[in-house]
């Protein structure tokens, strides 16, 4: 019988036609575009040694906190998490009938007895484990109205095989930004950090459609 299944399937993959591997995502999202900018940085010189090309007070750093600024995020990204559970229970239940008699006479046939018993012992154990680590930098794309800025930006390496991809996306304060213009990724509020891939070695690390039907919650064996 299972020979017999077999045979469809088979015959199902003479028809399977080799096609271009096309991309599901593409760079240059707008979510993740340089933003407009609204503002002109001052030119004009004075003659004097000082000049305010930079666009920078004596008392402001480098910094971002404005549109278009951009800044550099340390991607320090760690998290690990384990759950064990048991469980256990047994009964057990008994009960007798005595032989009952007549006159001198017993009826041993009578006599009956029931005992019964059952148990159960379960546990389980589960645990999971992500790193990310690297750099980005993003822009800031939105300077709120309490002062926390919205950053966002993405950065693509294109490799023989494929293309991999890092998006991030997030809330920051100017405060948790360093002197030297980085930020860590664990600093980020309501943080969206996406590292995947496309191309031919990201197919090749994601199962068929035949393996995902195998695998999935309504298989019954």
């Amino acid at each position: 019988m299972k020979k017999l299944l077999l045979i469809p399937i088979l015959l199902l993959q003479g028809c399977v036609t080799i096609q271009e591997v096309t991309k599901t995502v593409e760079p240059d999202s707008p979510n993740y575009a340089p933003p407009a900018i609204n503002y002109m940085m001052e030119r004009q010189s004075s003659g004097s040694l000082y000049s305010g090309r930079g666009g920078l007070s004596l008392y402001q750093d480098r910094r971002a906190y404005r549109v278009g600024d951009v800044l550099t995020v340390n991607l320090e990204e760690k998290t690990r998490s384990g759950k064990t559970a048991s469980a256990s229970f047994a009964k057990k239940s008994s009960a007798a009938l005595s032989a009952p008699s007549v006159g001198t006479y017993t009826l041993d046939d009578l006599a009956a007895a029931i005992d019964g018993s059952r148990a159960f012992d379960g546990s389980a154990s589960a645990s999971q484990n992500n790193s990310l680590t690297g750099a980005i930098t993003v822009m800031v794309h939105e300077v709120m109205p309490n002062g926390v800025l919205r950053i966002s930006g993405e950065k693509w390496l294109s490799l023989n095989q494929g293309d991999e991809y890092i998006r991030l996306t997030g809330l920051v304060r100017v405060d948790d930004i360093n002197a030297d213009n980085t930020l860590s990724s664990e600093r980020i509020a309501d943080a969206r950090i996406t590292y995947s891939g496309e191309g031919s070695l990201a197919n090749a690390n994601e199962p068929g459609w035949f393996m995902k039907i195998l695998n999935s919650k309504w298989m019954p064996f």
